[in-house]
């Protein structure tokens, strides 16, 4: 199975997103909360719908930082962005499994009829105020950020261009999850602990695996395709 997903990126991703996507309705369609998170920082943060573009953002973000992963930097360094997302992905879900919970933030209408008031709306429409701790938006942007931190692929000026770039879309992503009134500060922090705590354990099996001792004889060679460094 693991051989089968090292050759197949792309179907392991797809089946990843088919499993997600299903857990996920499954959840909103099931789950009643029985833990409305609030804390006072939640009445002292305005609602304001231009935040809905690094919201919807999040979503290219992340395909496009994937396919860039896979076609252009080592083979490893998308393997470890690419499990610890879908582990922590999957951690969350579990939770909201485990602890169903949600948030009463939105305000009761979004004034104007322009295209971020329709946006909105929309994302309203197709997303509850439920299962959202932790924040999966802001566990997914700390670690794409912290997959670009560490990226070979970024070097010299350019590459420290696109390194800040990452911390302020990573920014804007979180700051707009509680803008909308999508998340409490309390999801936003509960995202931040489990995106730190994924990576920290995702840093210590990687290091466990580079100090694995070879075989010593009767190793099979790897395919081509997972030796492009």
């Amino acid at each position: 199975m693991i051989t089968w997903c090292k050759r197949h990126p792309i179907q392991f991703m797809t089946l990843y997103l088919v499993f997600y996507l299903s857990f996920f309705t499954l959840l909103e369609n099931n789950i009643v909360p029985v833990v409305i998170l609030h804390c006072p920082l939640d009445d002292l943060i305005p609602f304001v719908k231009y935040a809905i573009i690094p919201y919807y953002l999040w979503f290219a973000w992340i395909v496009g930082t994937l396919f860039w992963q896979l076609y252009r930097a080592p083979k490893r360094e998308f393997w470890r962005l690419c499990l610890p997302l879908f582990a922590g992905m999957t951690i969350a879900l579990m939770i909201c499994a485990i602890v169903p919970n949600g948030v009463n933030l939105r305000p009761a209408a979004i004034p104007g009829n322009d295209i971020f008031a329709r946006l909105v709306r929309g994302l309203w429409s197709a997303d509850t105020s439920t299962n959202v701790c932790p924040s999966i938006h802001v566990f997914n942007s700390l670690t794409l950020d912290f997959a670009f931190q560490r990226s070979s692929l970024l070097t010299g000026r350019r590459g420290r261009a696109v390194r800040w770039g990452a911390h302020l879309l990573d920014v804007a992503v979180i700051l707009s999850t509680m803008l909308l009134k999508q998340h409490s500060v309390i999801d936003v922090v509960c995202g931040m602990v489990l995106a730190v705590t994924v990576d920290r354990a995702a840093a210590a099996v990687e290091t466990h695996l580079v100090r694995r001792p070879a075989p010593l004889s009767g190793a099979k060679p790897a395919h081509p395709a997972l030796e492009r460094e």
